[in-house]
This record gives structure tokens, sequence and C-alpha cells, in this order.
């Protein structure tokens, strides 16, 4: 599929792809996983240096993610499973699929240019729409929901713990005050007005609320805490697992998940023998976290908040 196609298909552009294949190094003949497939970008790059023969099983909780995957994988024929599946259902999905063990697993947490500049999905405070932000339409909750129904002591509990806002408290009495609030422009409006904007600050006021409204909706630390353990399991000895993090919450559960399972004991320092029988489950490949290249940050600014860490299975 030429450039233009691919236009078509996708406005997102995957993140980090290089160091992705760096440190999944897919190869002929393997299975792979792209939990997170999103608009197709890492799981194209995967399928041609696994070439002519590498298997790739695509998960998203978002179905148009998996229609636009479909539309930019469907040359690779039986090579592609593209499932619609949350990846916290990571080992039922690729142990139905015929993808265990699996050589290699992508998890990218970012949200998609594709769901950013679509309006209607209410992610962006940068687009006019209602406050939805479900990956998935079939979720019971919106941030609508969230918004209009939480108590002010809950809410700026909500903004200050998944979106790291100091003025979480302030926030929280103004949504209170001038709710019922439906749409996106609306709340950013109204987040505008109460938070001070320091010069040259490049962040919206909105930025971090509606980070921390998106991670509620979705579960989205809950659904990671969940989904890696899982991917340690479908991996064969010797497979890698690669997280892609946008956020210092996420790349603080995964870091701390890498760090204990490189450990062979768990017990605390002060115990004289072991009783918690554990043993170290991989090697860890990254020593700090892997960051784009300037000129990457330069052609995509979104990627300038990425964290790259990765795994090997024992």
């Amino acid at each position: 599929m030429g450039e233009a196609g691919d236009l078509e298909v996708t406005r997102h552009e995957p993140v980090m792809v290089r160091e992705v294949l760096h440190y999944l190094r897919p190869h002929p003949g393997g299975a792979y996983i792209d939990a997170t497939v999103g608009g197709g970008g890492h799981a194209e790059a995967i399928l041609q240096a696994s070439a002519p023969d590498g298997r790739l099983l695509g998960l998203d909780a978002d179905p148009e993610a998996i229609e636009r995957s479909h539309r930019r994988l469907h040359r690779f024929g039986h090579r592609v499973t593209l499932v619609h599946a949350h990846f916290d259902h990571l080992e039922e999905v690729a142990t139905r699929a015929g993808f265990v063990p699996a050589d290699g697993v992508l998890m990218d947490l970012g949200i998609s240019s594709d769901q950013l500049e679509e309006g209607e999905r209410g992610f962006s405070f940068l687009r006019p729409g209602p406050l939805d932000m479900r990956m998935d339409p079939s979720l019971p909750r919106t941030a609508a929901d969230l918004v209009n129904t939480l108590s002010e002591q809950e809410l700026a509990r909500l903004i200050r713990t998944y979106g790291e806002e100091r003025y979480a408290r302030r926030i929280a009495r103004a949504i209170v005050a001038h709710r019922p609030l439906h749409t996106t422009t609306e709340l950013a409006e109204l987040i505008a007005r109460v938070v001070p904007r320091r010069r040259g600050q490049r962040l919206h006021p909105a930025t971090r609320t509606f980070q921390a409204l998106r991670i509620a909706v979705n579960d989205e630390l809950g659904a990671l805490e969940r989904a890696l353990p899982q991917a340690l399991r479908v991996l064969r000895s010797g497979g890698r697992l690669v997280v892609i993090t946008f956020h210092s919450l996420e790349d603080r559960i995964v870091k701390q998940f890498f760090r204990r399972e490189a450990q062979d004991c768990l017990c605390p320092p002060h115990q004289p023998v072991c009783t918690c029988g554990h043993t170290a489950q991989v090697r860890i490949l990254t020593r700090k976290p892997v960051t784009p290249s300037p000129e990457e940050i330069a052609r995509n600014p979104r990627a300038r908040s990425a964290k790259l860490r990765a795994v090997e299975k024992l």
C-alpha cells in the first residue's frame, strides 16, 4: 500500500518503530502479539521484519481501530489475526488464537491521533464533542457520567490521582458548581478559567484533567496491572515484552513490575530465610527507559513523552 492509501487508513504515526524492532527482534516464523494494535503501524513493521511467515495477533478495545488495522494490514493475509478485545484479556485471546507461546508482545499505551482527532469520541479538549472518552463504546460509563455524578471530593481525588493535577480541588469545585457539563469544550473552557496559566506554559490547563477522566473511564491502570503478568505467561523462554508508556503513572507500574519479576526473592530484606518462593522471570533489557530521538520528536511532537521499557523472559 502506498503513502496515499496509508493516509486514508490512519492519521496516527507509530512511536519509536526502530526501537520497538530492536528490542522485539521479530524474525521469520515468529509469533507476535500487538496488544494495542491501534492503526496498525507497529504491526505493519513487525510483519515486514518477520517476513515471509511470521504471524501477528492484534488486539484493540476500540472497534474502529480494528477496522483501520484491517484495511492497513489486509495485504499480509493469513499472517494477521485481529481481535476486538481489551489487552487485559490477552492470555485468553492469545490461547484461543494459537499464539501461545509467543516470541514477542508489544504494548503501546498511547492514545492514537485518530482517536484524538475524532471530536465525537470526546478525548480531546481541542475538538468539540460529547464528554465520552470510552476506548470501547460498550463500556457502561462515559466521562460525562463521572463529571456530573461524582461528589466534589471524589472528583478532586480522581483528578489529583490520575492527572497529578495540583489544582484538582479547585477544578472539582468549579465542575460541581457549573454542572451539568456535556461537551469537551464546556469542560475545557471552565478549567481554563479557574486554573492559573504560567507564562510560556505549553500544556493546556485541561490536559491533566482530561487524562484523569480518560484513565478512569477506561480503567487504564487497572487493565495494565492485569495485562502485564498475562504477557509474561504467554511468552516463550527467550521471548520479549516491550511496553511504551506516555505518562508517569503507567511508567511506574511497568518499571516496578519489571523490577519485581527480575528478582529471585521478594521477601523483606531483614527476613533471614526466603519464604516467598519467587524466582526471577525476566532479564531487564532497558536499565533506563528509552526515549524518542530529537528527530522523531520534531517530526511527531506527540512522541515527546513516550518511554520504552523491555524485558526478556528467562
